[in-house]
């Protein structure tokens, strides 16, 4: 636990943050590199040497977690709050890091118990729900099973429902089947019971809003005539046409009340109207600087997209509405999806990658470097005059790696294909 924990600041402070390569262990650079390359190829080895240490760290104590030997230890407060924030990072794409132990944690009453005591826990849970990153189904997984366990339900069903009411309709994540189903039980199994636990005005605001979408309505469009549906359809197409017109002459208010009333009126299973409907309404929120709205409805595009997380727009939206929060994780996995997702929707080899996207990438790369906690810490300990000569040299050792790391998670994300149109940044 200590190791997993200690690991990236220890690497840092001892090897990646003395800047004097004659002041690094001769030993460790040889380690590293074999004696061939210079300080970015030893910092970029570091890196990746350091993530697999705390990986398989985390391994070994999914060992212990599994055979349910020492989950009283492992689930204290403060490491399970560390554990929440680990991740393999893009140097080692391929561990579920932290969340994987949560997950093991989860099959246990001690450790759904220990979870649901933290909010911070259960709410980078909830955030990792939400996300294009490759161990979503993860989090999800995760907040099943305690809002499935009547001991833990009801202290995160008031944290959980604002994240997986946007997930209810989602049909398949990888190998996971009628997922949006499961959400929808796990949230309103008991919400029509007169002595429900939840209170919270907003919370069953959610609950209700879920049952009348996935229950209620479902149940009417199941007993209305191809006819009818078919002539709501075209009164969609109408109001779309108002809304999009609001748009063009920057009546963003306007066209998000029209978006919001085509998605009333359209029929659940036009799937691929409802993924416009959303993502227009995602980026007028997204303009009027309500990041929130806009993550909520980008979200539900992405869900209704087959594959799930595949429709460009409401990525490139998304990232950038999770920037706006300071989210720079998410907006970089967002961000680089909506990357692979521009190169595969060309028809040829020759792919311009969009400016405003590389940049992005870019900024978020650094934010979420992997010894960014560690570096911002020891620069708290240098003298003012000392600190900016470090962050100069970081920033142009960054640029090198990043340019390998970001090559390497558009070819991880392989898994998207289709055809996608874009029309600046708006669905027609």
């Amino acid at each position: 636990m200590n190791l997993a924990s200690s690991c990236l600041e220890q690497v840092y402070s001892m090897f990646v943050g003395v800047k004097d390569r004659r002041k690094r262990p001769k030993y460790h650079c040889d380690l590293l590199t074999r004696g061939v390359g210079g300080v970015e190829t030893e910092n970029r080895k570091a890196e990746e040497w350091a993530s697999q240490l705390q990986c398989w760290s985390i391994h070994l104590l999914n060992c212990f977690a599994v055979k349910e030997r020492s989950i009283s230890l492992i689930c204290k407060q403060e490491f399970l709050k560390e554990l929440s924030e680990m991740w393999g990072g893009l140097v080692n794409h391929s561990s579920p890091a932290g969340v994987g132990l949560i997950r093991i944690l989860c099959y246990s009453k001690v450790g759904r118990e220990n979870i649901s005591k933290s909010r911070y826990v259960v709410e980078n849970l909830c955030k990792l729900s939400r996300s294009s990153d490759d161990w979503q189904y993860m989090g999800i997984d995760c907040l099943l099973l305690l809002l499935k366990d009547p001991d833990t339900r009801y202290k995160v069903i008031e944290i959980a429902t604002s994240y997986l009411v946007d997930l209810i309709e989602l049909r398949n994540l990888g190998n996971r089947r009628n997922v949006g189903e499961a959400i929808t039980k796990a949230l309103v199994y008991d919400y029509k019971h007169m002595n429900s636990k939840i209170k919270n005005a907003d919370v069953r605001g959610a609950l209700e809003e879920t049952w009348d979408l996935k229950i209620e309505r479902r149940k009417k469009e199941q007993h209305k005539c191809d006819e009818k549906l078919e002539g709501k359809r075209v009164m969609v197409k109408l109001i779309k046409q108002q809304a999009n017109h609001k748009y063009l002459v920057g009546e963003i208010e306007e066209a998000l009340l029209k978006y919001s009333e085509a998605l009333e009126i359209c029929p659940l299973r036009h799937r691929t109207e409802r993924i416009v409907l959303y993502s227009n309404r995602a980026r007028c929120n997204l303009l009027l600087r309500d990041p929130d709205s806009a993550i909520s409805d980008a979200t539900r595009a992405l869900c209704l997209s087959s594959p799930p997380n595949s429709h460009a727009n409401s990525l490139w939206t998304r990232s950038q509405a999770y920037d706006m929060k300071g989210m720079a994780k998410e907006s970089l996995m967002d961000c680089i999806l909506f990357v692979n997702v521009c190169i595969r929707s060309k028809a040829d080899d020759r792919v311009k990658l969009p400016y405003y996207a590389v940049r992005m990438i870019s900024q978020q790369m650094d934010s979420t470097w992997l010894f960014r906690a560690a570096q911002l810490k020891a620069l708290s300990k240098q003298p003012e005059k000392a600190k900016e000569p470090n962050e100069n040299s970081k920033s142009s050792t960054r640029g090198h790696i990043n340019a390998d790391m970001m090559r390497t998670q558009v070819q991880n994300k392989s898994y998207i294909s289709g055809q996608l149109m874009l029309h600046n940044s708006h669905d027609q």
